[in-house]
């Protein structure tokens, strides 16, 4: 399945969701007694939360999706040449030696929001996704303050 359908369908579980608990809050707010009236706000409140984070990750998609036809466009994007292996995963060797490059082309520019994007490329290929999503973020940043 493509990322864009998958998130989607994720979308409308979690609609779903938040739908059915906030049901839930309001019939513990309608029970009128003081500890299911306060449950009953609690439980309102994460629908809510759900909802900001859900938002956040569409977002972080749509910038993510955005710098990258940016870079397509100008020529920048990194190449998808690692080698695989049968899994289909990409070979961690041959990650961690185009995860040098990348991060030293980061440290000799690093007010350039195109290095942090192929080092966050670099960084999910060796597979580092937390470290990977923090150097979109940055390019992210970058981006957005360039004029």
């Amino acid at each position: 399945m493509k990322a864009k359908p998958t998130a989607f369908v994720l979308a409308l579980v979690f609609v779903a969701y938040a739908g059915l608990i906030g049901w839930r809050g309001v019939l513990l707010i309608k029970v009128g007694t003081a500890v299911s009236v306060v449950l009953g706000l609690a439980v309102l409140v994460l629908p809510l939360i759900g909802a900001y984070l859900v938002w956040r990750e569409i977002q972080f998609g749509r910038q993510t999706e955005g710098l990258a036809r940016e870079l397509e466009a100008a020529g920048g994007l990194p190449v998808d040449d690692l080698p695989r292996r049968p899994s289909g995963r990409i070979d961690r060797a041959a990650a961690d030696e185009a995860f040098g490059r990348y991060r030293a082309e980061a440290e000799a520019a690093p007010d350039d929001w195109r290095v942090w994007f192929r080092l966050s490329t670099a960084y999910d290929a060796a597979g580092d996704r937390k470290r990977a999503r923090a150097a979109m973020r940055k390019a992210i940043g970058q981006h957005d303050s360039t004029p």
